[in-house]
C-alpha cells in the first residue's frame, strides 16, 4: 500500500533495505582470520565448541558479551520515512 507520491511497494523496499543494511553490518563485525585458543581479554581458554561455531573467535563468551553490551548503535537512518525523520 502506497500513499500519495510513493509507488506501490515503496514501504516494503525501505524495510528490505534496512534489514539488508543490518545483515551487512552484522557480517562485517564477525571475526575474520585465525582465532585464538585463549581469550584476548581475560586469558581464559576459549571452549572448542565456540571456536568451531565461530571461526576467528578471539574472546570467550563472557568477555564478548561484555563487549556487546557496551556497543552503541549509532548512525543515521538515511532510508527513513518522512514520519521517522520528524521525530
Amino acid at each position: 500500500m502506497a500513499g500519495g507520491w510513493t509507488r506501490d511497494g515503496a514501504v516494503q523496499d525501505q524495510i528490505d533495505d534496512t534489514v539488508m543494511d543490518a545483515v551487512i553490518g552484522a557480517r562485517a563485525r564477525l571475526p575474520a582470520g585465525e582465532g585464538s585458543l585463549h581469550c584476548e581479554e581475560c586469558g581464559e581458554e576459549i571452549p572448542e565448541r565456540r571456536r568451531l561455531a565461530l571461526p576467528g573467535a578471539r574472546t570467550c563468551v563472557a568477555c564478548q558479551s561484555e563487549r556487546d553490551g557496551k556497543r552503541v548503535a549509532a548512525g543515521i537512518n538515511r532510508r527513513g520515512s518522512k514520519d521517522s525523520q520528524l521525530r
